[in-house]
């Protein structure tokens, strides 16, 4: 059945990731548990389908304060053609110049840490992120396939894909093409990044969350209302935290 093979397949990849990349998630974690705790922020950016991981990582039940989600419009679809379609969006995601224009609205520093999402690691949204998170001193991760580099070109004028302008380049160990069950025709069918990529953001946050917990500054954390015992207001304070914290954030004592 395709639908097994699909799952055996996506299981298969998780392994993999467990296997291969633990050392660079354990180290991601550690510059962003850094970075929170020192009143810094975790960025996450992605485009596409990209954008999927991003907006699971913050607000959602189980994350925690620090995170910083960036989100532009007009790099995620609301549409299959036409305006928010995506044709446009993949123009645009391809256009250089562009995201440089789209980090003005936000204050990084160099304490803060950004995590971009793409599976291709080769279009001009993502690889200029980081590019210019860089030169603005953050600490940058990535998420991407490393496979794809060994098939495929630069299509960036820097010449480099996301992974290498990535202090830490995290593999989502998916084929390039994405989609991972044969059905007799030469497309396959059924992507696996997007469980590749939320796999890792959450494996993140897990790691991420019980530093800081161990250092006593672990922020406050989004419930589910579920949840026996939690007060009827809690994600109320969440919100006001996150508020505060968006709105006075601490100086930077940094040299």
């Amino acid at each position: 059945m395709s639908a097994e093979k699909y799952l055996q397949k996506i299981q298969a990849i998780i392994e993999k990731i467990q296997k291969t990349q633990m050392k660079k998630i354990l180290k991601a974690a550690e510059l962003m548990a850094e970075a929170i705790a020192s009143g810094g922020r975790v960025y996450l950016f992605g485009s596409g389908h990209s954008v999927i991981p991003v907006m699971d990582v913050f607000p959602r039940y189980g994350s925690f304060v620090g995170f910083y989600p960036l989100y532009d419009p007009r790099l995620m679809w609301t549409n299959v053609i036409g305006p928010g379609g995506a044709r446009e969006l993949l123009w645009i995601e391809r256009k250089e110049g562009y995201a440089k224009v789209f980090l003005q609205s936000y204050s990084l520093e160099s304490r803060d840490v950004i995590i971009v999402f793409s599976h291709g690691g080769r279009n001009a949204a993502p690889i200029e992120v980081a590019l210019e998170a860089k030169a603005r001193g953050l600490k940058v991760i990535s998420v991407s396939s490393h496979k794809n580099m060994k098939v495929s070109k630069p299509s960036h004028s820097s010449g480099k894909f996301l992974a290498q302008v990535a202090d830490v380049a995290i593999d989502n160990c998916v084929p390039p093409e994405d989609a991972l069950v044969d059905v007799g025709r030469p497309e396959k069918i059924a992507a696996g990044s997007t469980v590749a990529a939320v796999s890792v953001a959450m494996a993140l946050v897990a790691e991420t969350g019980a530093l800081l917990a161990r250092q006593g500054k672990l922020t406050p954390t989004f419930v589910s209302p579920n949840v026996p015992g939690i007060a009827p207001d809690h994600n109320d304070r969440v919100y006001r935290a996150f508020t505060e914290f968006y709105y006075n954030r601490p100086v930077n004592t940094e040299k």
